[in-house]
């Protein structure tokens, strides 16, 4: 089984913590590096040291004009996302086990034993609220809530303000899921999370009630290891459409207000997907990423060159498609056909699964602790 977390057997297992391995060497494989014609100019716009993410997967931040990161010691930076000058680093008093998330007004991060954290742009400490376990996703914030899931299934939103809960949903846990870290995407009136079981699920906003929920994993196997099909990465909002993609499961577009499925089509990631406004971009465990076509998902090209590099989403930056790997190489690919553009590396560290954009720059972050921002000439 190729997978970037390990499979925890049952709800205690994964309270008391099976290791990530996100950044190990693939299991199988990986493809060699190919040698190829650059035809972009690729090169760093800046670079800052911000901390190593030790067993966690933490993902940078976009808010305003600034970049917010963190890492496992407690470390919290903005930086200007044009220049990459640092505004402040922090330390949380805490360690941490996910992050960052912000609206440009609250910047939250998950720390130790479920303590989840909120500070304003200025790196002052508002709020802290305990969850009900470990927290490993991003928190989300939006529409004046911090919402997070915890490794107990459990979905919580409180006030981006003073932190009181405003409701909690308790889900169903799998006997056996990945120990990861989905996404939640907060929008006016609702939230989208991927959930164990290969479930994605929209919530009302007021009170945390279901909307809808839709299955896009697809478990199989006579085992519960062989089941595994959790629901992976963030969801994303193109119009009306939300689209996600499951381990050992499918990736597909359904309709953001009733979960009605547009297109679904077999695939396994443990990340999420990308999207241009026209395509869907999505890396499987293989490591080849493939182009569909939002209306119907049509394959319009796929590339199989960074087989079992472990990749990022992919991100879409001008005209590439932009993903990183294991060993800390990005790639940029034509958004047209696939074909390999240019490569640049971050250090020699796994790239972790969640770039952003900022403007007219690519910001990934390595498990070795490099924010690095990539531009385009």
């Amino acid at each position: 089984m190729t997978m970037r977390a390990v499979a925890c057997a049952g709800a205690l297992l994964i309270l008391g913590g099976c290791s990530l391995f996100s950044g190990k060497a693939p299991s199988n494989p990986p493809a060699p590096l190919v040698e190829f014609t650059q035809s972009l100019k690729v090169h760093p716009a800046w670079t800052q040291s911000i901390g190593s993410a030790s067993i966690f997967t933490f993902s940078p931040a976009v808010g305003g004009d600034s970049v917010y990161a963190a890492a496992t010691d407690g470390t919290i930076a903005r930086v200007n996302a044009t220049t990459g000058a640092l505004a402040w680093k922090i330390n949380a008093g805490s360690k941490l086990t996910g992050g960052v998330g912000t609206d440009g007004t609250t910047v939250a991060v998950a720390g130790d034993k479920g303590m989840l954290l909120a500070f304003d742009t200025a790196g002052k400490k508002r709020w802290q609220a305990q969850a009900s376990s470990e927290i490993l996703s991003a928190p989300a914030v939006g529409q004046g809530l911090v919402i997070v899931r915890s490794q107990d299934n459990r979905i919580a939103a409180y006030d981006a303000e003073t932190g009181e809960r405003r409701w909690v949903v308790l889900r169903t846990l799998p006997p056996l899921t990945l120990r990861s870290a989905p996404g939640i995407l907060v929008v006016p009136q609702a939230t989208f999370l991927s959930l164990p079981g290969g479930r994605l699920a929209a919530l009302n906003l007021t009170n945390g009630g279901p909307w809808w929920e839709m299955a896009i994993g697809d478990p199989r196997g006579t085992t519960e290891l062989e089941r595994v099909a959790d629901a992976a990465g963030m969801p994303v909002i193109v119009g009306r459409e939300v689209c996600a993609v499951a381990y050992q499961g499918r990736v597909g577009c359904f309709d953001a207000g009733s979960g009605t499925a547009h297109w679904v089509k077999p695939f396994s990631s443990d990340v999420g997907v990308g999207s241009d406004g026209h395509n869907i971009y999505a890396a499987d465990e293989r490591g080849a990423i493939s182009a569909f076509t939002l209306d119907s998902g049509t394959v319009v090209w796929q590339n199989k060159q960074l087989a079992n590099r472990v990749l990022t989403t992919p991100v879409v930056l001008g005209n590439t498609v932009v993903v990183g790997d294991y060993e800390g190489y990005i790639h940029f690919l034509s958004r047209e056909d696939g074909a390999l553009k240019a490569r640049i590396r971050a250090d020699s560290s796994a790239v972790l699964p969640n770039p952003v954009v900022a403007g007219s720059n690519v910001i990934f972050q390595t498990k070795a602790g490099t924010l690095i921002a990539i531009a385009t000439e």
